[in-house]
């Protein structure tokens, strides 16, 4: 095998508030080899996703196990196989796998999955893939959109938020978006389909979610918390269903708006409206939904009535302030970090 190097990004800081370039390092080792029954695997493609943040230091149980320091940062990766010595697998194969910020990784095999029929590999780790599986069981489980009703998403041009809206809209719903910007909020009505997109940075967001939504919300898929999640409580109709997903405005340590203390209006909103609000954490489906999610998904994307928004940053060095960006909302889509050819 020729000689080479596995360049890692670990985790060298646990970050108070938002996390900085100083919290990871990037470090170099000699290239693993697999033993018997092993393969060794070159990342190709490397998801970031939001829940990284939370990994990065303590979390409660049931989520996801934390980081440790010096170790490398997780994430889904799309690998190939470079050296097998596993009868299950050869070498040239694509496969989706969870090898971190790294270059290369040994794996016994478990939990790899072939890639095979996919027209646009990168695709298994977003509108194919988790995000595309969270945005699905949240919506369809969880949200149960009816045709006519008034479905919000935040972060509607996010990995999770984009699919969530245009399954809410092959359901019959009405589709008002949130998101950061104007150009967002053009991109999620003139691109994703969405009927409305509401700009959060709007000294008037608050007003303008309520001339958008003259009916109520009859489903907030809620990625976000903080001011959006204050603005969508009044507006909530009696019986309203809220998949929490993700709430990112509080990741990095930020109180609420103004420091004041919403629980009230909260509870008020759940009990008064008869809201049904259920958090779920997408690990705990795959072994039931995951097949039929494909199956549902892969032809509406092939057909073009699911768009897939990628946000495709090069080399594994940048991982660290793709992340940063990401977390920030300077991004369509999903991000993805194309680490090889």
């Amino acid at each position: 095998m020729p000689e080479r190097v596995n360049r890692r990004i670990i985790l060298a800081a646990r970050p108070s508030g938002f996390p900085s370039l100083r919290d990871f390092r990037l470090v170099t080792e000699p290239v693993p080899a697999p033993a018997d029954g092993e393969v060794l695997l070159q990342t190709v493609s490397l998801s970031l996703d939001p829940y990284m943040r939370n990994v990065m230091e303590e979390v409660g149980p049931g989520y996801a196990p934390r980081v440790e320091l010096g170790a490398p940062m997780v994430g889904a990766t799309v690998s190939r196989v470079v050296a097998s010595r596993h009868r299950g697998m050869r070498e040239g194969d694509l496969v989706l796998a969870a090898a971190g910020w790294q270059d290369y990784a040994v794996s016994d095999g478990t939990g790899l999955t072939v890639i095979d029929d996919m027209r646009q590999p990168s695709h298994a780790l977003s509108g194919l893939g988790m995000p595309g599986f969270t945005a699905h069981v949240g919506l369809l489980d969880i949200g149960k959109p009816r045709q006519g009703e008034t479905v919000v998403v935040a972060a509607a041009t996010g990995a999770v938020g984009s699919i969530a809206g245009q399954l809410a809209k092959l359901a019959g719903a009405r589709v008002v978006g949130v998101a950061g910007g104007p150009l967002k909020c053009a991109h999620a009505v003139q691109v994703l389909g969405f009927d409305a997109c509401i700009d959060r940075h709007d000294p008037r967001f608050a007003v303008n979610l309520r001339d958008a939504c003259p009916d109520g919300i009859d489903v907030y898929f809620e990625n976000v918390g903080g001011a959006v999640l204050l603005a969508v409580l009044p507006l909530l109709s009696i019986g309203a269903r809220v998949p929490l997903c993700g709430f990112v405005a509080h990741y990095n340590g930020a109180g609420t708006p103004g420091g004041e203390d919403h629980m009230p209006a909260l509870l008020a909103a759940l009990l008064q409206k008869r809201v049904h609000m259920q958090g779920f954490i997408i690990l705990d489906h795959y072994g039931a939904r995951f097949g039929a999610f494909q199956q549902h998904m892969r032809p509406l994307v092939d057909d073009g009535s699911i768009r897939i928004d990628e946000a495709v940053v090069a080399g594994l060095e940048n991982a660290p302030s793709a992340f940063l960006d990401m977390l920030a909302g300077r991004h369509l889509g999903k991000v993805v970090v194309a680490v090889a050819d």
